[in-house]
């Protein structure tokens, strides 16, 4: 019987630490297989225009990738800092920014974009078939793929704060001046 306690008081304690380490942790740092991998291709209808967008139009690029809906709060908490991503790196030959419209109401999606503003492509994933292909546990997700076509950074969540920092100057910046990201 007294085996049982010490073996009861182990696997509670383990349970216990378990719980503790992850206390510490970052819970937007979700690490995706992706990271280092091809960038899944994709195509679908532009939020405004209908036109088809594939991903293939834009190899050779260094592209930002974002995952985001209407009805994603910290979507619009994010939004003016993609418009200012776009801004800052848009006269860049090699730079593409892209949105990903995940599982939106057409006119939603529209009526965002007109509220919030919009200075480049959106793709509508009607079925959330490019969200599963990139592994995207929830909206807003954003993705770096290099010239390469190599998913070369994710992060979960709203850009703000150090993340944008972090994503104009460690990633973008030196993956268009054909730099090596520092880890």
């Amino acid at each position: 019987m007294k085996g049982w306690h010490v073996a009861t008081i182990v696997v509670i304690l383990g349970i216990i630490g378990l719980f503790y380490a992850g206390l510490g942790r970052d819970p937007r740092s979700i690490p995706s297989v992706l990271v280092g991998k091809e960038a899944p291709v994709f195509s679908g209808p532009d939020v405004q225009s209908g036109e088809i967008l594939a991903l293939d139009a834009y190899k050779g690029k260094v592209i930002v990738l974002n995952f985001w809906a209407s009805w994603c709060q910290e979507c619009r908490l994010e939004h003016q800092n993609l418009l200012a991503i776009h801004r800052q790196f848009r006269n860049y030959p090699d730079f593409v920014m892209l949105g990903i419209d995940y599982q939106d109401q057409p006119g939603d999606a529209i009526v965002f974009l007109n509220s919030f503003g919009s200075t480049y492509p959106h793709v509508r994933d009607i079925k959330g078939t490019i969200a599963i292909d990139y592994g995207v546990y929830g909206v807003p997700e954003t993705f770096v793929i290099d010239s390469h076509g190599m998913i070369r950074f994710k992060y979960v969540g709203p850009i703000v704060g150090p993340v944008y920092t972090q994503i104009t100057d460690q990633i973008i910046r030196p993956l268009l001046e054909g730099k090596e990201l520092q880890r």
